[in-house]
C-alpha cells in the first residue's frame, strides 16, 4: 500500500491560497485566521488536525477558562494544607496521611453515550481510569453520575442498557469496584444523557507523577494499543457541538475500548513507575497524540521532535491527519531518559504491551513532527495546548428565571389525612428517582481488590487505604438538575453541600473536591449565565467549607436542537477516615435504639422530589443552604464516630425524612416506630412537610440506649438542634419488621421493598440477583 502523501510546511508556505476543511473540523473563521497569524502562514493539515481538535471547546475550555479562574482565586491557606497537585494536571492528588495520596476526578463522556451507549460509558470508564494511572497511582475505586430522560420513554432503554453494561463491563474486567455513583432520569435528558464517570488512585507522596516533558534528549515513547480510525474528531466535532434533531449520528467519532489491554497496561506502568524508568508521563484521551505531545512539551517548557511514521498502526491505510487525531483508547506517552530506554523496553516486553519511540523532547521550545523525513508540524506548543482562544461569551440573564422562580410549591395543596400522606409516601418511594437501583448496581462488582468499607446503597462509598492502620477514604457524589434550574447558584451549592454531607455520615472529614459541570450550548447567553453563577456558587461555598477543588470537567453543548439541559453541575467530594473499621452505615442494624433527626425542617418543597412526583411541578426557589450549618454538623458527627456514640447515620435530601426513613428501614432490615408531633410542634410545619420538605443541614442518626446522654450532651454542647423521632423497632413475634409514622401509616419491611425494587425492572427487565464477582 503506498504511503499517504503528506501537506509538509514547505508544501504550506508556497500555497497559501489552498482551501482547507477548518469548518468541517469545528473551528469558526475567526480561528482559523487566527491560527494563519500565529504561524505567519496557512496551518499543514496535520497542524489544522492538531489545532481543531486542541482548540475545542472538549480540550480547551474556551468559554469556560475565564469562569474556571475563580476556583483558583477564591481559595484559602487551609484548602491548600492537603492539596499536592491541583488543576492543569491530569487529576488532582490530596495528602490523606501516613506518607498516603490519592488522587481522584471526575470527567464527562456525555455525547458518545447517546450514539454507542456501549463504548461511549465503557470508553469513559477507561478514559478517566488512564488519568489516574498517569498521576503515578494504582486505581482502586470507580464511580458514575448517570442522567437518563424519562423512565417510560421508548428510547430510554436503549440508552440504559448500553451505559450500565458498557460501564460494568470495562470497570469489571479492570477488577476496579465501583462503589457509588448517581442515576436519575428526567425527560430534560432525553437526546441528551449525562455519563459522568470517576476514578480514583492511591499512592505514596513520591510516586506523583506529572506531565511535564523536560530534560533535552529524553526519548518520547508511545505504549499501549496501536492506534487506529476510532474516535477521529471526538472531542472537536462529537463533544463540542450540539445534537441536530435529527437523532444519532456521528458514530464513527466514539472510540471503542478494550479493558483486558488496559489492565495489563496499568501494572505495565505501576512497574515502570517502581523502577523509575518514567520522567513524565500523559495518557492519550482526547485528542490523541496532538494532545499528549503538545501538552508534554507545553507543559515542560521544552520542545519535542516526532516521527509520525514510527507509531504502531491497526490501520495503514490512517493519514498522518487522522494519526493525530485519533482517540483510540489504551495508550500512554511518557518521556523516558535515553540511558534508562532498554530498561523501559524490558518491562513493556514482559507486559507484551507494544511500544514505538516516537522522538525526543528538544531544548528549542518548538513541537516539529515529520512524516517519513517530511516537516508536517511546526508550532509552539503552547498556543495548541495552553494559548488557545479565550472567549468572553455574551451573558443574559434568563427571561423566564423570575416567572418559573415565583411559582412556588407553597401553593400546592398538602395535606394532613393519613390516608393521602400514605399514597404520596408510597408513590415517592416508587418513583424513578428514589427506587431502588439494585437493577443498575447489580451489574457492578463493588468488593473486588477487597478494600471496600462502605458502598451501594449507603451515603457514600468508602475503601480502605493501608490495612494495616485501616487509613480510608470515602467518596460521595451529587447533584439536583431540578435546583439548578430554579437557581444555578445556589443549585450548585446544594450539590456540594449534599456530597460534603454524605461522606460526613460515614465519619469521614471532607476534604477535596472534583466537579464534572454539564450544561447546554456556550452559544446561548443565558446557559453561560447558568454557568457563571454556578460556577460562582461552587468557588463561594468549597471557600466557606475550606474544601478545595483539584481539577473536573467541563462539558457543553448538551442540548438537542435548542433546548439545553438543567444545569448539572456534578460535585465529587473526597473525604479522609482515619480507621475505616469506625465507619458508620447509613441503616441501623439492632432494634431498641433511639432515632435523632439533627437539623430544622422548613417549608421548602420547591424542587423537591414531592413537588415533581406527586404534583408534576418545579418552580419556587430551592432549599435555602447554610454552609456553616453544614460544617457544624459534620464536625458533629465526626465527634460521634470518634467516641462511637451513634450506630447509624443517614442524611435528608431528595425525598426528605420519608424517604430517608424508608432507607435506613430497608438498609438492613430493622422496623422503626416514629412520630412526627415533636417536627411539626418545634419547627412550626405540617405533617406533609415534615415528611417530604427537603430542607439542608438533617441527617438522621441511630443512638444506642447506653449512649443517649453522651450523644444529647455532644448535641447541645455544640449547639446543633437535634430531636428524638422515634426508636429503632423489634418485629412482634410472627410479624414482619415494618416504618410505623404514628397516626400516619406503618408498611412492612417487605412492602417498603417490593414498592422500591419494582420500578427500574418493570422498565428494564430482571435485575440481577446479586453483585458481580
Amino acid at each position: 500500500m503506498s504511503t499517504p502523501v503528506a501537506d509538509t510546511v514547505q508544501h504550506a508556505t508556497a500555497t497559501p491560497e489552498k482551501e482547507q476543511p477548518y469548518a468541517a473540523l469545528g473551528l469558526k473563521p475567526d480561528e482559523y485566521a487566527q491560527i494563519k497569524t500565529i504561524l505567519g502562514r496557512r496551518p499543514t493539515s496535520g497542524e489544522l488536525a492538531m489545532y481543531s481538535v486542541m482548540w475545542s471547546e472538549h480540550c480547551s475550555y474556551k468559554s469556560s477558562k475565564i469562569y474556571l479562574r475563580r476556583f483558583g482565586q477564591k481559595v484559602s491557606e487551609e484548602m491548600k494544607s492537603r492539596l499536592m497537585v491541583g488543576m492543569g494536571q491530569n487529576a488532582g492528588v490530596v495528602d490523606v496521611g501516613e506518607g498516603w495520596a490519592v488522587t481522584f476526578k471526575v470527567e464527562s463522556h456525555n455525547h458518545p453515550s447517546y450514539i454507542e451507549p456501549f463504548q461511549g460509558s465503557a470508553t469513559g470508564v477507561g478514559g478517566i481510569v488512564r488519568d489516574i494511572i498517569s498521576m503515578g497511582a494504582r486505581p482502586v475505586a470507580v464511580m458514575d453520575q448517570l442522567r437518563f430522560g424519562a423512565i417510560d420513554h421508548p428510547d430510554t432503554p436503549r440508552v440504559v442498557h448500553g451505559v450500565t453494561s458498557g460501564i460494568s463491563f470495562y470497570a469489571n474486567c479492570l477488577g476496579l469496584p465501583n462503589i457509588g455513583g448517581e442515576t436519575v432520569f428526567d425527560a430534560v435528558y432525553q437526546g441528551n444523557p449525562l455519563v459522568n464517570a470517576l476514578a480514583v488512585g492511591v499512592m505514596r507522596h513520591e510516586d506523583i507523577k506529572l506531565a511535564n516533558a523536560t530534560g533535552a534528549g529524553n526519548k518520547v515513547v508511545l505504549f499501549g494499543a496501536r492506534t487506529g480510525g476510532d474516535g477521529i474528531g471526538g472531542a472537536s466535532i462529537l463533544a463540542s457541538d450540539t445534537f441536530a434533531d435529527g437523532g444519532p449520528t456521528k458514530r464513527p467519532a466514539v472510540q471503542v475500548g478494550d479493558p483486558f489491554a488496559e489492565k495489563v497496561l496499568i501494572e505495565c506502568c505501576l512497574e515502570l513507575y517502581a523502577g523509575e524508568l518514567v520522567e513524565a508521563i500523559q495518557d492519550l484521551g482526547a485528542a490523541g497524540i496532538s494532545c499528549a505531545t503538545s501538552e508534554l512539551a507545553a507543559n515542560g517548557g521544552s520542545g519535542m521532535r516526532v516521527d509520525l511514521e514510527n507509531v504502531l498502526l491497526r490501520d495503514p491505510s490512517l493519514t498522518p491527519e487522522e494519526i493525530l487525531m485519533s482517540e483510540s483508547q489504551e495508550r500512554m506517552m511518557a518521556i523516558v531518559a535515553p540511558e534508562k530506554l532498554d530498561a523501559f523496553l524490558a518491562v513493556t516486553s514482559k507486559w507484551d504491551v507494544e511500544t514505538s519511540v516516537l522522538g525526543e523532547v528538544t531544548g528549542d521550545g518548538r513541537l516539529q513532527i515529520f512524516w517519513h523525513g517530511e516537516q508536517i508540524v511546526d508550532v509552539d506548543p503552547s498556543t495548541v495546548a495552553v494559548d488557545g482562544p479565550v472567549y468572553e461569551r455574551p451573558v443574559a440573564y434568563p427571561t423566564w428565571i423570575d416567572a418559573l422562580q415565583l411559582d412556588s410549591a407553597a401553593a400546592l395543596p398538602r395535606t394532613d389525612d393519613p390516608a393521602v400522606l400514605k399514597d404520596q409516601f408510597v408513590e415517592l418511594l416508587g418513583s424513578a428517582n428514589l427506587a431502588d437501583t439494585s437493577w443498575v448496581t447489580n451489574q457492578y462488582d463493588y468488593y473486588v481488590m477487597g478494600n471496600t468499607a462502605l458502598s451501594f446503597p449507603d451515603d457514600a462509598g468508602m475503601i480502605r487505604v493501608d490495612e494495616e492502620s485501616g487509613l480510608g477514604f470515602a467518596i460521595a457524589t451529587d447533584c439536583n438538575g431540578r435546583y439548578c434550574q430554579l437557581d444555578p447558584y445556589a443549585g450548585a451549592q446544594l450539590a456540594l453541600a449534599e456530597a460534603y454531607r454524605n461522606v460526613a455520615v460515614t465519619g469521614a472529614v471532607p476534604t477535596a473536591v472534583t466537579d464534572c459541570l454539564n450544561f447546554g450550548s456556550p452559544e446561548n447567553p443565558e446557559v453561560m449565565w447558568q454557568f457563571g453563577q454556578a460556577v460562582d456558587g461552587l468557588a463561594d461555598a468549597c471557600l466557606e467549607l475550606g474544601v478545595p477543588v483539584t481539577g473536573g470537567n467541563v462539558s457543553f453543548y448538551n442540548q438537542t436542537g435548542d433546548t439545553p439541559i438543567f444545569p448539572t453541575p456534578v460535585v465529587g467530594v473526597l473525604g479522609i477516615i482515619d480507621d475505616v473499621a469506625r465507619r458508620i452505615p447509613s441503616g441501623w442494624q439492632d432494634a431498641g435504639e433511639n432515632i435523632y433527626l439533627l437539623g430544622i425542617t422548613s417549608t421548602e418543597l420547591s424542587g423537591s422530589a414531592w413537588a415533581g412526583t406527586v404534583h408534576g411541578h418545579l418552580g419556587g426557589r430551592p432549599p435555602a443552604v447554610d454552609l456553616a450549618a453544614e460544617r457544624r454538623l459534620a464536625e458533629l458527627i465526626q465527634a460521634a464516630s470518634q467516641r462511637e456514640l451513634v450506630s447509624s447515620a443517614h442524611d435528608l435530601s431528595s425525598g426528605g425524612l420519608g424517604q430517608a426513613l424508608a432507607e435506613a428501614v430497608m438498609r438492613f432490615g430493622v422496623g422503626a416506630r416514629v412520630w412526627l408531633r415533636e417536627i411539626m410542634e418545634r419547627d412550626g410545619v405540617d405533617a406533609a412537610t415534615a415528611l417530604f420538605s427537603e430542607s439542608t443541614g438533617r441527617v438522621i442518626v441511630s443512638v444506642p440506649r447506653e449512649e443517649d446522654v453522651k450523644f444529647r450532651g455532644l448535641c447541645e454542647g455544640r449547639g446543633y438542634p437535634v430531636l428524638r423521632i422515634g426508636v429503632t423497632d423489634p418485629a412482634a413475634d410472627g410479624d414482619e419488621p415494618a416504618l410505623e409514622v404514628q397516626d400516619v401509616f406503618t408498611l412492612t419491611v417487605p412492602e417498603l421493598r417490593a414498592i422500591s425494587q419494582a420500578t427500574l425492572p418493570a422498565a428494564f427487565g430482571a435485575t440481577v440477583a446479586e453483585p458481580v464477582g
